[in-house]
Order: structure tokens, then C-alpha cells, then sequence
């Protein structure tokens, strides 16, 4: 099983910080059409970050149980 480290979070804050500034790059451009997919985009992939965090977490609070009751 794999912890979750700074680097997890690092890499979600400049993947959203780099969205964030294409965003506003095209949107400054008139480029509207393009932020949507640019929003979907960011959306599916913290989306699927926060499930694959979700997942760890109840894996890690079952190993959890699981040592409480053997004791």
C-alpha cells in the first residue's frame, strides 16, 4: 500500500495552478470555447485524484480496524 506524500499534493497544486493560468490565458484571448474543455478537464482530474485519495484512505483506516481487533 502506497502513502500519501508532499509529492501527491505538489503535483495536484501545479497541475491546478497550470489549468488555472491556461484558463485565464484563454479566456483573455477570447477563447471561451476552449476553457470549457480546460474546466472539464480539471474537474475529471481532481475528481479521479480525490478517489484514488478516498480509496487509500479507507484502505488505511480497514488495515486500522483490523489491527484494533486483534487486540
Amino acid at each position: 500500500m502506497r502513502d500519501v506524500s508532499f509529492d501527491d499534493i505538489f503535483r495536484m497544486a501545479g497541475v491546478g495552478i497550470l489549468l488555472a493560468l491556461l484558463h485565464v490565458f484563454l479566456e483573455s484571448n477570447d477563447k471561451k470555447e476552449y476553457t470549457f474543455f480546460i474546466s472539464v478537464t480539471a474537474f475529471i482530474y481532481f475528481t479521479a485524484e480525490l478517489l484514488r485519495l478516498l480509496k487509500l484512505f479507507f484502505e488505511m483506516m480497514a488495515e486500522y480496524l483490523q489491527w484494533l481487533a486483534q487486540m
